[in-house]
């Protein structure tokens, strides 16, 4: 198994830091990856981090990562809302998927309330800030040492 975790952020979040910073903080998209880079090197394991603002380039990455990797850690920001072509593509995934939102979203407008993602998603981790990214990527770590001690038994 790849020990490569992706990192994938959707529509606006090459903004961060600069687009509504009073609901998703100061902090830009390279600092996120950063963290998240530094994150999983510590626990053995490689982020690939991406972002785009085209759906279809979200799908694709999915497609790539959706087998033999550690995992996906998903911000699919307004496609979490309205994405069904998201949802088919991350319910064909052999891994674990974990959704992240850097805002509490049941705290915002109703629409935000529901998620496509989290019919697909293994966790939901929002309103941790940035921070969520990186206790998604532990929680990814974990699942795949709980899967290699199950693996090494009988």
């Amino acid at each position: 198994m790849d020990d490569t975790v992706l990192v994938l952020n959707g529509p606006n979040l090459n903004l961060l830091g600069k687009r509504q910073p009073e609901i998703y903080g100061r902090e830009t998209l390279a600092d996120v990856e950063a963290l998240c880079r530094e994150t999983a090197a510590g626990l053995g394991l490689r982020a690939e981090c991406r972002q785009s603002n085209a759906e279809h380039v979200l799908i694709e990455a999915i497609h790539a990562f959706r087998v033999g990797t550690a995992g996906i850690v998903i911000n699919a920001g307004a496609y979490t809302h309205t994405s069904v072509a998201i949802l088919d593509a991350l319910n064909a995934c052999e891994v674990p998927v974990i959704e992240c939102h850097i805002s509490n979203v049941h705290r915002r407008e109703a629409f935000r309330h529901h998620s496509y993602v989290s019919l697909a998603a293994t966790a939901v981790l929002a309103g941790f800030g940035t921070h969520g990214y990186a206790l998604a990527i532990r929680h990814l770590a974990r699942l795949r040492a709980r899967a290699g001690q199950a693996g090494g038994e009988g």
